[in-house]
């Protein structure tokens, strides 16, 4: 174990769980450098069990022997920084969730082509940025058997802290990628398109025109504006979910997890 105990909020080698960005930890200039922050036990183990290669460990001294033990021994050599609870709040900015966080490397982005190849169920997640909704989107796709995801260059980053915690490790489950070239793409590879979205010529969520589809793909856009006006003319459908009592619309991560129960094969 290469196990180093911080003194001060200056040491060096911790600078990646405390003064980076979400944005200088993703490093967008070089894609292959980037760096995510995974916390507590139970979601650094989901990340290691999906192939994720860790770079660095901070945990409270009493989780050495503890509840990060098992997680030390997976990660061989890399640092494991550590010190007193107060210390390691005042560096990180907050309190440890379950008192460890690992550094991880970055995967190498797959393409579309990839991802979909054998997928029969994908969603697509336009524009969303909130943390805790893209984090849920994720862990509703993993629990109710959507094949994959893919976000447009505008979403919220998946590996962003605060989403890989809400869905609790299931972006590591749970095939992703970007959606560069757009929805030609998608209809390129034999996928219908289905915009979740209000307009007079939506169909119910439970039409069965929608569960005989052989490959589709669920466009989920964001609770105030909503999906754009091109993506919903482009669409193939545009699905509603009925509601009752005058409610018009839910939550888009409520939305999803309907969504994806309604339309699973």
């Amino acid at each position: 174990m290469n196990i180093i105990e911080i003194k001060t909020l200056e040491a060096e080698g911790v600078q990646v769980f405390a003064s980076l960005t979400e944005a200088q930890l993703r490093n967008c200039v070089e894609p292959e450098k980037g760096i995510f922050i995974v916390e507590s036990p139970k979601v650094i183990r989901v990340a290691l069990d999906a192939g994720y290669e860790p770079t660095a460990l901070l945990c409270e001294k009493k989780h050495i022997t503890g509840d990060a033990a098992d997680i030390i021994a997976r990660c061989g050599n890399i640092p494991v920084y550590t010190g007193e609870r107060n210390l390691l709040a005042q560096l990180t900015g907050y309190t440890l969730t379950r008192g460890v966080l690992c550094a991880m490397r970055r995967p190498v982005m797959k393409s579309v082509n990839d991802i979909c190849r054998d997928a029969h169920r994908v969603v697509v997640i336009d524009g969303v940025t909130d943390t805790t909704n893209i984090g849920a989107i994720f862990r509703s796709a993993a629990a109710l058997g959507i094949d994959a995801v893919l976000l447009t260059p505008d979403a919220c980053d998946p590996l962003n802290r605060r989403a890989v915690r809400v869905s609790m490790g299931s972006v590591f489950l749970v095939p992703w990628t970007w959606l560069e070239d757009g929805y030609p793409s998608l209809k390129a590879l034999g996928f219908k398109t289905a915009a979740m979205a209000l307009s007079d010529d939506s169909i119910r969520l439970d039409d069965p025109r929608l569960k005989s589809v052989e490959r589709l793909a669920l466009i989920m856009g964001t609770e105030g504006d909503g999906l754009p006006k091109e993506t919903i003319s482009g669409a193939d459908y545009v699905v509603r979910i009925p509601m009752a009592h005058g409610v018009d619309s839910l939550n888009v991560a409520a939305a999803a997890a309907v969504a994806f129960w309604e339309l699973r094969e």
